[in-house]
């Protein structure tokens, strides 16, 4: 059957390519995926498999029940796009301003779509049950696994996996692995608020930009000397705004950023250690301050017996190289939620073709 299921994929392949091209052009953005979800809904009754629409949220669930007993098993795939300008000059570019997918959730749509057809023609012969969950909302926190989780849609499940489509993962290749995969990620937004003036003045002002100045660089101390060395933590400033012209020192300083970490044990140490710091420049420079840190995502924690399954589903497809990854990636990935409610695993499929590298576009993650 296995050859079967290879060769009906095969032959479905234009039309995945199809479903994905039509899902670049109309893409929406996170939590707000209504036509999307429509359009998945839409499949599925054609299909005539069963699903569930409103899911957490957007999120729509279709369920396939073999015609041969077998355990529940959940495959997921995200749907929504990006606050990004699509500017390459295609056919299927995106119709939406400003908006695009840019991180291969429509691939990922469309190859549990035609996974899902596929499947339907095996129903009888099929031992077990799938459940195809189309989640939205991944890219931006809270996210949309964690209410599907606490819907109690996947409580019946057995096991769930996932994957992502990984532009620097050479094609051809999977890679997983049987313990931590990505790391938390949590955001943060500091306000300072200082003594504005003239520049020819500085004696009579409380500078915002020299105390945020400040903020930044002791904050980069938390992981070089308050935190155990053997602990992986990414403590970054991704936005400082501050000042109006030339010659006017500024009164409020915004800083907004993200921390990474492997162990959710040292979250609240950094949480601690951010507030310690930040709270030090300001008083001592008679300022005040707002510290406001929003928990993310937490790290994506594989289970080893499905990783087990995964490495060893892709070794017995010729065209695929599977590689245990030795070292985390710091992104994150709301598909931690699933992990840590049901044993599952996530892995990567490889997206780079002829060398070529792409950055990582710049969301939640």
């Amino acid at each position: 059957m296995l050859q079967a299921i290879h060769k009906q994929l095969d032959e479905l392949y234009p039309e995945m390519v199809e479903i994905r091209r039509y899902l670049h052009q109309y893409p929406e953005l996170s939590f707000q995926e209504t036509k999307t979800a429509q359009y998945i809904a839409d499949f599925y009754d054609n299909l005539g498999i069963p699903y569930q629409k409103n899911v957490g949220g957007n999120g729509v669930i279709a369920t396939l029940k073999g015609g041969k007993p077998g355990k529940t098993v959940a495959l997921r795939a995200d749907f929504d796009a990006l606050p990004i300008q699509d500017e390459k000059e295609v056919p299927y570019k995106s119709k939406v301003a400003g908006v695009m997918h840019a991180c291969g959730h429509d691939g990922h749509t469309a190859s549990l779509l035609t996974l899902a057809k596929t499947m339907n023609s095996f129903q009888d012969d099929l031992p077990g049950t799938i459940v195809f969950v189309h989640q939205h909302a991944e890219e931006y926190a809270p996210g949309g696994a964690k209410p599907i989780v606490e819907s109690g849609a996947l409580d019946h499940v057995d096991a769930v996996f996932g994957t992502h489509l990984w532009a620097t993962t050479p094609f051809g290749v999977l890679q997983t692995t049987k313990d931590v995969f990505m790391a938390g990620t949590d955001r943060f937004e500091v306000n300072i608020q200082g003594q504005g003036g003239h520049g020819a003045y500085p004696h009579e002002t409380k500078d915002a930009i020299v105390l945020g100045s400040e903020v930044v660089s002791q904050l980069q101390q938390i992981v070089s000397r308050r935190l155990d060395p053997l602990e992986t933590a990414v403590v970054t400033i991704g936005l400082f705004e501050a000042g109006t012209t030339f010659n006017v020192i500024a009164d409020t300083a915004r800083l907004v950023g993200t921390v990474r970490f492997l162990n959710p044990d040292i979250q609240d140490q950094i949480i601690e250690e951010m507030e310690k710091v930040i709270q030090g420049v300001c008083v001592t420079n008679s300022a005040s301050y707002t510290f406001d840190y929003v928990k993310g995502y937490p790290p994506l924690v594989n289970h080893a017996e499905e990783a087990e399954l995964v490495m060893k589903a892709g070794s017995e497809v010729d065209e695929i190289h599977t590689t245990e990854v030795v070292r985390p990636v710091m992104g994150g990935e709301d598909f931690a939620y699933y992990t840590l409610k049901k044993p599952g695993a996530y892995f990567f499929t490889g997206a780079q073709k002829d060398g070529s590298t792409y950055p990582a576009p710049p969301s939640e993650i």
